[in-house]
């Protein structure tokens, strides 16, 4: 049976529907643009919007219905790595609340917590600590986001988090150098470093492609649709439209280049003999012309696009890869 996973950004809603699992069998993907501008709605004026938006997209393309998965951005969640003494999963599932108070800026009343045991040593290391992950998010923003479908009758299979549905698709393995996955959505860029396999830490930056898009309307003088076409036709290329476009985009590129480095910096301070080693892009903004030359030689590290789409089999979209991790994350997860 079909799924339908859906990824709601601030400039596009996207949608991949297959039947999941680790080779997802793809029959539709597409994307249509976000009027109402915003991930997650904060009053019945935008729910209502978003509705009408999301509808329109499910029944114009027979989209399924009944195992829809969604993904929460980032922005709204507080991810965090912590270590503990060895404990059992007992001894965990009493300790996790207490936990959750001293690491997550959420009151225990209003939290709704998921965690997952990434390490635990032999009973008998006394030594090396455990390591757990925690996801925390009000429970209000869960139930808001849940409503905005229920509206529509769907009452979604799942919801996680972005950074780890992207995870999920790109599929790191234990012998993978150690990489800094790079998602930059249209408002937010978030980064996670995957170390021996493990997610490290994650840290989101309050900026995305949509900056570079203010620049060039800014710079040159270009409505919004103008400078978002010039973005992604002609990028850093300085060849084309007399370098105008590169010169403009290059301020905005070292802003999001320096949120980078300081992941990269904050990394090596606690694995100083293991540092990053590649950097892996995602998001539509990873497809810039140019970018990933571009961060290499700022970053010093080599530079990868992010292909969510390796392992899937059917109607898989010509072009816009990187846009999908999400979506394809989520068609991958095991229920």
């Amino acid at each position: 049976m079909s799924a339908l996973a859906i990824d709601i950004g601030t400039y596009a809603i996207k949608a991949v529907a297959a039947k999941p699992g680790p080779e997802p069998a793809v029959t539709r993907a597409l994307e249509v643009f976000n009027t109402v501008g915003v991930s997650l709605p904060t009053d019945e004026a935008q729910q209502e919007k978003l509705a009408k938006i999301i509808e329109a997209m499910i029944s114009n393309n027979n989209l399924p219905r009944n195992d829809v998965r969604l993904s929460l951005p980032e922005t709204v969640v507080s991810t965090k790595i912590i270590t503990l003494p060895y404990l059992s999963d007992a001894e965990l599932a009493s300790a996790i609340g207490w936990q959750a108070e001293q690491h997550i800026p959420i009151p225990p009343e209003e939290l709704s917590l998921e965690y997952q045991v990434l390490f635990r040593p032999p009973k008998n290391d006394k030594v090396t600590p455990m390591r757990v992950l925690l996801i925390g998010v009000r429970k209000s923003v869960v139930e808001r986001y849940v409503s905005l479908f229920n509206v529509l009758g769907i009452e979604p299979t799942l919801v996680e988090t972005q950074t780890l549905s992207v995870i999920r698709a790109v599929q790191f393995a234990n012998t993978d150098p150690t990489t800094l996955l790079v998602h930059i959505g249209a408002s937010t860029m978030d980064m996670a470093v995957m170390y021996q396999g493990e997610i490290s830490f994650v840290y989101t930056h309050l900026n995305g492609g949509q900056l570079l898009t203010r620049a060039l309307e800014q710079s040159i003088g270009l409505d919004a649709a103008q400078a978002e076409q010039y973005k992604r036709t002609y990028g850093l290329d300085e060849t084309q439209f007399q370098g105008k476009v590169k010169a403009a985009l290059v301020p905005a590129l070292k802003l999001l280049g320096s949120e980078i480095q300081k992941a990269l910096r904050f990394f090596a301070t606690q694995h100083p003999a293991d540092p990053v080693q590649r950097i892996l892009l995602s998001g539509g903004a990873a497809q810039l012309p140019g970018f990933v030359q571009y961060l290499s030689a700022e970053a010093g590290a080599e530079v990868l696009v992010a292909a969510p789409f390796a392992t899937a089999k059917g109607a898989v979209p010509e072009s816009n890869h990187p846009a999908f991790s999400v979506c394809m994350g989520l068609l991958m997860r095991q229920l």
